[in-house]
């Protein structure tokens, strides 16, 4: 679902060059995620609209979509010693 998504957004945009290819492919099993690589070509002056252009797309499509972002959690365990 995640990757169907990710390679609409990126066909989609009109800065996103055809030729070459752009690459989405999923890299890495994590402690809490999947993580996808995903690179684009585009023309230098058009580098920075597309990765916020793409960034946003990203997290709109996703959360339409019910897919959550992990963020590090840190769980505290307080215990009270006995004097």
């Amino acid at each position: 679902k995640a990757q169907k998504i990710l390679e609409q957004i990126i066909t989609e945009h009109p800065l996103v060059m055809k030729d070459p290819a752009p690459l989405i492919k999923m890299n890495e099993l994590g402690d809490s995620a999947i993580n996808f690589i995903v690179r684009p070509w585009a023309n230098t002056g058009d580098y920075w609209t597309v990765f916020w252009e793409v960034t946003a797309a990203v997290k709109e499509e996703f959360d339409s979509a019910g897919i959550s972002f992990p963020y590090p959690q840190q769980d505290v365990h307080l215990y009270q010693v006995k004097e």
